[in-house]
């Protein structure tokens, strides 16, 4: 997998430089956000979103858990939820804990 580091020594660059130009947080000179992201692109670099989300503090997920997917009433309830949460920014990760309190355990464990 392509990190950061690698694209800074492909561009030439520092990773701090490879952060500010693909954040937009901090200017960058735009002959060296160019190298930039022809190197993203050259090496074909996804960023890493656990890392992201550690960095900021938060990952934009919410964690729903439904007693059983096969109930009729959840599939209205679950939609709605995700156009609310995709309008605030966030996306939704849905687990069926099949009715099962154990199961529903073993997912919050993880």
């Amino acid at each position: 997998m392509v990190g950061i580091r690698d694209v800074a020594k492909y561009a030439g660059v520092s990773p701090s430089t490879v952060s500010r130009a693909l954040s937009g947080v901090a200017f960058v000179e735009p002959e060296t956000k160019e190298r930039v992201l022809k190197a993203v692109n050259a090496l074909n670099y996804k960023p890493n979103l656990a890392a992201r989300s550690l960095k900021k503090g938060g990952s934009k997920l919410i964690g729903l858990i439904i007693p059983d997917i096969m109930n009729p009433y959840y599939p209205e309830v679950v939609r709605y939820m995700e156009s609310c949460a995709t309008k605030a920014g966030y996306s939704l990760i849905l687990c069926d804990a099949w009715e099962t309190p154990g199961r529903r355990k073993n997912i919050l464990k993880r």
